[in-house]
């Protein structure tokens, strides 16, 4: 009998992620109050979010930590359940 091997799916993402999990909020529209999130795992490039509110496809994403806090405008690129996959589209200051 011949063992088969899976091959590894190809990484799609531009740059590797680092799990957080740590507490967030988004604000789906300017001026609106932000909501909170989880967020899972963080690159450069995007995050891996949990959310138990309905998430619109545009958003700004807040991130407090303990040097610094980040903020950056996303765009939803799937969505799984409560789990979604965001790029960020630009930072914001």
């Amino acid at each position: 009998m011949i063992a088969r091997t899976k091959a590894k799916a190809a990484e799609r993402r531009g740059a590797a992620r680092a799990a957080i999990n740590r507490r967030a909020q988004y604000i789906p529209v300017a001026g609106a109050l932000p909501r909170d999130c989880l967020v899972v795992d963080l690159s450069d490039t995007g995050a891996r979010l949990y959310v138990e509110t309905p998430l619109p496809d545009v958003f700004v994403l807040v991130v407090s930590g303990d040097a610094a806090r980040l903020e950056r405008e996303c765009r939803v690129v799937w969505r799984l359940g409560g789990e979604c996959g965001v790029v960020f589209t630009r930072t914001r200051f």
